[in-house]
Protein backbone atom coordinates (compact mmCIF):
# COMPACT_ATOMS: atom_id res chain seq x y z
CA UNK A 1 0.00 0.00 0.00
CA UNK A 2 1.12 3.54 -0.72
CA UNK A 3 1.90 5.90 2.13
CA UNK A 4 -1.14 8.00 3.05
CA UNK A 5 -0.51 11.76 3.30
CA UNK A 6 -0.05 13.23 6.78
CA UNK A 7 -2.97 15.10 8.29
CA UNK A 8 -2.65 18.84 8.80
CA UNK A 9 -3.74 18.52 12.45
CA UNK A 10 -3.39 15.41 14.63
CA UNK A 11 -3.66 14.64 18.31
CA UNK A 12 -0.69 13.67 20.42
CA UNK A 13 -2.13 10.19 21.07
CA UNK A 14 -2.59 9.33 17.40
CA UNK A 15 -0.25 6.76 15.89
CA UNK A 16 2.09 7.91 13.17
CA UNK A 17 2.09 5.98 9.90
CA UNK A 18 5.57 4.78 9.23
CA UNK A 19 7.07 4.66 5.79
CA UNK A 20 6.94 1.36 3.97
CA UNK A 21 10.13 -0.62 4.21
CA UNK A 22 12.40 -0.96 1.23
CA UNK A 23 12.66 -4.74 1.18
CA UNK A 24 13.92 -5.48 -2.34
CA UNK A 25 17.36 -3.90 -2.12
CA UNK A 26 18.52 -4.47 -5.68
CA UNK A 27 21.46 -2.33 -6.72
CA UNK A 28 22.91 -2.57 -10.22
CA UNK A 29 26.46 -1.55 -11.07
CA UNK A 30 26.36 -0.05 -14.58
CA UNK A 31 29.73 0.75 -16.16
CA UNK A 32 31.85 0.10 -19.26
CA UNK A 33 35.28 -1.06 -20.24
CA UNK A 34 37.62 1.15 -22.22
CA UNK A 35 37.13 0.95 -25.98
CA UNK A 36 33.44 1.86 -26.50
CA UNK A 37 32.48 4.59 -28.95
CA UNK A 38 30.27 7.65 -28.38
CA UNK A 39 27.00 5.97 -29.39
CA UNK A 40 27.57 3.07 -26.97
CA UNK A 41 28.38 5.54 -24.20
CA UNK A 42 25.14 7.45 -24.85
CA UNK A 43 23.17 4.18 -24.81
CA UNK A 44 24.65 3.34 -21.41
CA UNK A 45 23.73 6.82 -20.17
CA UNK A 46 20.12 6.35 -21.35
CA UNK A 47 19.87 3.07 -19.42
CA UNK A 48 21.21 4.81 -16.33
CA UNK A 49 18.47 7.45 -16.51
CA UNK A 50 15.86 4.67 -16.69
CA UNK A 51 17.33 2.86 -13.67
CA UNK A 52 17.19 4.89 -10.45
CA UNK A 53 18.62 1.90 -8.55
CA UNK A 54 21.92 1.92 -10.47
CA UNK A 55 25.41 2.67 -9.19
CA UNK A 56 27.97 4.13 -11.55
CA UNK A 57 31.67 3.36 -11.81
CA UNK A 58 34.56 4.66 -13.89
CA UNK A 59 35.74 2.77 -16.97
CA UNK A 60 37.48 -0.53 -16.39
CA UNK A 61 40.93 -1.03 -17.86
CA UNK A 62 41.36 -3.65 -20.55
CA UNK A 63 44.24 -5.26 -18.71
CA UNK A 64 41.94 -6.34 -15.86
CA UNK A 65 40.06 -9.63 -15.98
CA UNK A 66 36.27 -9.90 -15.69
CA UNK A 67 36.55 -11.56 -12.28
CA UNK A 68 37.49 -8.12 -10.87
CA UNK A 69 33.89 -7.00 -11.47
CA UNK A 70 32.72 -9.09 -8.50
CA UNK A 71 35.08 -7.18 -6.20
CA UNK A 72 33.87 -3.87 -7.64
CA UNK A 73 30.25 -4.90 -6.96
CA UNK A 74 31.15 -5.81 -3.40
CA UNK A 75 32.78 -2.42 -2.79
CA UNK A 76 29.73 -0.62 -4.24
CA UNK A 77 27.27 -2.88 -2.31
CA UNK A 78 25.68 -4.09 -5.57
CA UNK A 79 24.25 -7.52 -6.27
CA UNK A 80 23.75 -7.04 -10.05
CA UNK A 81 26.07 -5.80 -12.79
CA UNK A 82 25.73 -4.46 -16.33
CA UNK A 83 29.07 -4.30 -18.14
CA UNK A 84 29.49 -2.85 -21.65
CA UNK A 85 32.48 -3.98 -23.70
CA UNK A 86 33.57 -2.47 -27.01
CA UNK A 87 35.59 -4.19 -29.71
CA UNK A 88 37.31 -2.38 -32.60
CA UNK A 89 35.20 0.75 -31.97
CA UNK A 90 32.37 -1.04 -33.87
CA UNK A 91 30.94 -3.93 -31.84
CA UNK A 92 29.28 -3.66 -28.44
CA UNK A 93 28.89 -6.54 -25.98
CA UNK A 94 26.80 -6.41 -22.81
CA UNK A 95 27.17 -8.60 -19.73
CA UNK A 96 24.26 -9.02 -17.30
CA UNK A 97 25.33 -10.84 -14.14
CA UNK A 98 24.16 -11.63 -10.64
CA UNK A 99 27.14 -10.91 -8.40
CA UNK A 100 28.92 -12.69 -6.90
CA UNK A 101 27.43 -16.18 -7.30
CA UNK A 102 25.94 -15.92 -10.83
CA UNK A 103 24.56 -16.77 -13.32
CA UNK A 104 25.63 -14.34 -16.06
CA UNK A 105 24.67 -13.75 -19.70
CA UNK A 106 26.70 -12.28 -22.54
CA UNK A 107 24.87 -10.41 -25.34
CA UNK A 108 25.87 -8.79 -28.60
CA UNK A 109 24.10 -5.43 -28.86
CA UNK A 110 22.87 -4.73 -32.40
CA UNK A 111 20.93 -1.86 -34.02
CA UNK A 112 21.29 0.43 -31.02
CA UNK A 113 19.54 3.82 -31.16
CA UNK A 114 19.67 6.32 -28.29
CA UNK A 115 16.97 8.71 -27.04
CA UNK A 116 18.73 11.75 -28.48
CA UNK A 117 19.06 10.07 -31.84
CA UNK A 118 15.41 8.94 -32.11
CA UNK A 119 13.66 12.04 -30.68
CA UNK A 120 10.41 10.18 -30.05
CA UNK A 121 7.20 11.87 -28.90
CA UNK A 122 6.87 9.71 -25.75
CA UNK A 123 7.99 10.85 -22.31
CA UNK A 124 8.00 9.53 -18.76
CA UNK A 125 8.79 10.88 -15.33
CA UNK A 126 12.35 10.39 -14.14
CA UNK A 127 12.55 7.61 -11.55
CA UNK A 128 9.13 6.09 -12.27
CA UNK A 129 8.79 2.31 -12.18
CA UNK A 130 8.38 0.39 -15.48
CA UNK A 131 6.16 -2.55 -16.36
CA UNK A 132 8.10 -5.44 -17.94
CA UNK A 133 6.33 -7.22 -20.81
CA UNK A 134 7.89 -10.43 -22.14
CA UNK A 135 7.00 -12.48 -25.20
CA UNK A 136 5.33 -15.89 -24.75
CA UNK A 137 8.52 -17.54 -26.03
CA UNK A 138 10.25 -16.66 -22.74
CA UNK A 139 8.04 -19.22 -20.95
CA UNK A 140 8.44 -22.01 -23.50
CA UNK A 141 12.23 -22.00 -24.05
CA UNK A 142 14.36 -22.85 -20.95
CA UNK A 143 17.34 -20.56 -21.56
CA UNK A 144 14.99 -17.63 -22.31
CA UNK A 145 13.27 -18.25 -18.98
CA UNK A 146 16.62 -17.78 -17.22
CA UNK A 147 17.39 -14.65 -19.28
CA UNK A 148 13.95 -13.28 -18.40
CA UNK A 149 14.67 -13.65 -14.68
CA UNK A 150 18.05 -11.92 -14.98
CA UNK A 151 16.61 -9.01 -17.00
CA UNK A 152 13.69 -8.67 -14.58
CA UNK A 153 15.97 -8.41 -11.55
CA UNK A 154 18.39 -6.08 -13.36
CA UNK A 155 16.10 -3.60 -15.19
CA UNK A 156 13.09 -3.76 -12.87
CA UNK A 157 12.98 -0.92 -10.33
CA UNK A 158 12.43 -2.21 -6.75
CA UNK A 159 9.29 -1.15 -4.91
CA UNK A 160 9.70 1.71 -2.41
CA UNK A 161 13.17 2.54 -3.68
CA UNK A 162 14.24 5.95 -2.25
CA UNK A 163 15.00 7.40 -5.70
CA UNK A 164 11.93 5.95 -7.45
CA UNK A 165 8.41 7.28 -7.97
CA UNK A 166 5.50 5.14 -6.64
CA UNK A 167 3.65 4.67 -9.97
CA UNK A 168 3.99 3.13 -13.44
CA UNK A 169 3.97 5.34 -16.54
CA UNK A 170 6.07 3.35 -19.04
CA UNK A 171 6.57 -0.26 -20.12
CA UNK A 172 9.57 -2.27 -21.35
CA UNK A 173 8.76 -4.81 -24.08
CA UNK A 174 11.02 -7.80 -24.77
CA UNK A 175 10.14 -9.61 -28.02
CA UNK A 176 11.90 -12.77 -29.20
CA UNK A 177 12.27 -12.80 -33.00
CA UNK A 178 14.97 -14.20 -35.34
CA UNK A 179 16.84 -15.70 -32.33
CA UNK A 180 17.23 -12.21 -30.87
CA UNK A 181 15.62 -10.15 -28.09
CA UNK A 182 14.15 -6.84 -29.28
CA UNK A 183 13.93 -4.13 -26.57
CA UNK A 184 11.50 -1.20 -26.76
CA UNK A 185 10.43 1.42 -24.19
CA UNK A 186 6.90 2.87 -24.45
CA UNK A 187 5.01 5.53 -22.52
CA UNK A 188 1.57 4.49 -21.23
CA UNK A 189 -0.80 7.15 -22.54
CA UNK A 190 -4.12 5.72 -21.34
CA UNK A 191 -5.55 2.69 -19.55
CA UNK A 192 -7.05 1.28 -22.77
CA UNK A 193 -3.57 0.45 -24.13
CA UNK A 194 -2.47 3.68 -25.82
CA UNK A 195 1.33 3.73 -26.14
CA UNK A 196 3.98 6.10 -27.44
CA UNK A 197 7.61 5.08 -27.87
CA UNK A 198 10.23 6.84 -25.77
CA UNK A 199 13.51 5.07 -26.53
CA UNK A 200 16.17 3.82 -26.49
CA UNK A 201 15.81 0.80 -28.74
CA UNK A 202 18.29 -2.03 -29.32
CA UNK A 203 18.51 -5.74 -30.13
CA UNK A 204 20.21 -8.29 -27.86
CA UNK A 205 21.75 -11.35 -29.49
CA UNK A 206 22.44 -13.88 -26.67
CA UNK A 207 25.81 -15.62 -27.01
CA UNK A 208 26.47 -17.63 -23.83
CA UNK A 209 25.10 -18.24 -20.34
CA UNK A 210 27.63 -18.96 -17.58
CA UNK A 211 27.04 -20.69 -14.28
CA UNK A 212 28.90 -18.09 -12.19
CA UNK A 213 29.36 -14.35 -12.41
CA UNK A 214 31.49 -13.65 -15.54
CA UNK A 215 33.17 -17.05 -15.15
CA UNK A 216 32.37 -20.70 -14.61
CA UNK A 217 30.85 -23.49 -16.63
CA UNK A 218 29.00 -22.64 -19.85
CA UNK A 219 25.35 -23.61 -19.36
CA UNK A 220 24.13 -22.67 -22.85
CA UNK A 221 25.71 -21.51 -26.10
CA UNK A 222 24.05 -20.03 -29.18
CA UNK A 223 24.83 -22.39 -32.07
CA UNK A 224 23.57 -19.92 -34.72
CA UNK A 225 25.73 -17.03 -33.49
CA UNK A 226 28.18 -15.53 -35.99
CA UNK A 227 30.64 -12.93 -34.78
CA UNK A 228 30.54 -9.46 -36.40
CA UNK A 229 34.14 -9.89 -37.60
CA UNK A 230 33.19 -13.08 -39.43
CA UNK A 231 30.20 -11.32 -41.01
CA UNK A 232 32.43 -8.50 -42.30
CA UNK A 233 34.87 -11.08 -43.71
CA UNK A 234 32.04 -12.82 -45.59
CA UNK A 235 30.85 -9.47 -47.01
CA UNK A 236 34.37 -8.67 -48.24
CA UNK A 237 34.65 -12.14 -49.74
CA UNK A 238 31.35 -11.67 -51.58
CA UNK A 239 32.57 -8.32 -52.92
CA UNK A 240 35.80 -9.97 -54.05
CA UNK A 241 33.84 -12.68 -55.90
CA UNK A 242 31.77 -10.02 -57.64
CA UNK A 243 34.95 -8.29 -58.82
CA UNK A 244 36.40 -11.56 -60.15
CA UNK A 245 33.17 -12.35 -62.01
CA UNK A 246 33.10 -8.87 -63.54
CA UNK A 247 36.69 -9.18 -64.78
CA UNK A 248 35.99 -12.64 -66.25
CA UNK A 249 33.00 -11.28 -68.14
CA UNK A 250 35.11 -8.39 -69.43
CA UNK A 251 37.84 -10.73 -70.75
CA UNK A 252 35.22 -12.99 -72.34
CA UNK A 253 33.60 -10.02 -74.07
CA UNK A 254 36.93 -8.83 -75.46
CA UNK A 255 37.86 -12.29 -76.74
CA UNK A 256 34.50 -12.70 -78.54
CA UNK A 257 33.71 -9.37 -80.21
CA UNK A 258 30.17 -8.88 -81.48
CA UNK A 259 29.74 -8.80 -85.28
CA UNK A 260 26.81 -7.02 -86.97
CA UNK A 261 25.10 -6.19 -83.72
CA UNK A 262 22.49 -4.11 -85.58
CA UNK A 263 21.51 -3.38 -89.20
CA UNK A 264 23.58 -0.65 -90.83
CA UNK A 265 21.63 2.28 -92.22
CA UNK A 266 23.13 3.74 -95.38
CA UNK A 267 21.75 7.18 -94.65
CA UNK A 268 23.58 7.63 -91.31
CA UNK A 269 26.38 9.71 -92.85
CA UNK A 270 24.03 12.34 -94.35
CA UNK A 271 24.91 14.93 -91.71
CA UNK A 272 28.66 14.27 -91.75
CA UNK A 273 29.13 16.28 -95.00
CA UNK A 274 29.09 20.07 -95.24
CA UNK A 275 26.25 20.19 -97.83
CA UNK A 276 23.53 18.02 -96.29
CA UNK A 277 20.81 19.11 -98.79
CA UNK A 278 22.85 17.99 -101.80
CA UNK A 279 23.57 14.69 -100.14
CA UNK A 280 19.89 14.22 -99.36
CA UNK A 281 18.95 14.83 -103.04
CA UNK A 282 21.47 12.20 -104.14
CA UNK A 283 19.98 9.70 -101.71
CA UNK A 284 16.48 10.54 -102.96
CA UNK A 285 17.51 10.05 -106.63
CA UNK A 286 19.21 6.76 -105.78
CA UNK A 287 16.12 5.54 -103.88
CA UNK A 288 13.88 6.49 -106.87
CA UNK A 289 16.14 4.67 -109.30
CA UNK A 290 16.17 1.61 -107.06
CA UNK A 291 12.39 1.63 -106.91
CA UNK A 292 12.21 1.85 -110.75
CA UNK A 293 14.56 -1.10 -111.11
CA UNK A 294 12.47 -3.15 -108.67
CA UNK A 295 9.30 -2.36 -110.68
CA UNK A 296 10.92 -3.42 -113.97
CA UNK A 297 12.12 -6.65 -112.39
CA UNK A 298 8.61 -7.41 -111.15
CA UNK A 299 7.13 -6.78 -114.64
CA UNK A 300 9.69 -9.09 -116.26
CA UNK A 301 8.92 -11.81 -113.74
CA UNK A 302 5.18 -11.50 -114.42
CA UNK A 303 5.75 -11.72 -118.25
CA UNK A 304 7.87 -14.84 -117.84
CA UNK A 305 5.17 -16.50 -115.72
CA UNK A 306 2.48 -15.72 -118.39
CA UNK A 307 4.63 -17.14 -121.18
CA UNK A 308 5.11 -20.38 -119.23
CA UNK A 309 1.34 -20.71 -118.71
CA UNK A 310 0.63 -20.20 -122.43
CA UNK A 311 3.27 -22.73 -123.39
CA UNK A 312 1.60 -25.35 -121.22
Amino acid sequence: MENSPLESVRSSDATINKKAKWKNRQRVLVFAARGINHRDRHLMRDLKTLMPHHRSESKMERTKTLSVVNEMCEMKHCNKALLFEGRRKKDLYMWAACAPSGPSVKFLVENAHTMGELKMAGNCLRGSRPLLSFDMQFKKIPHLNLIKEILTQTLGVPNHHPKSQPFFDHVYTFTYLDDRIWFRNFQILSEDGGLSEIGPRFVLNPIKIFEESFTGKCLWQNSSYVSPTRQRQEIKKAMKDRYVNRMEQKVLKESNPVKNAYKFNENDDIFETSDAIKKAKEYADNSISKQDKQRKERKNQMKQKLKKKKAK
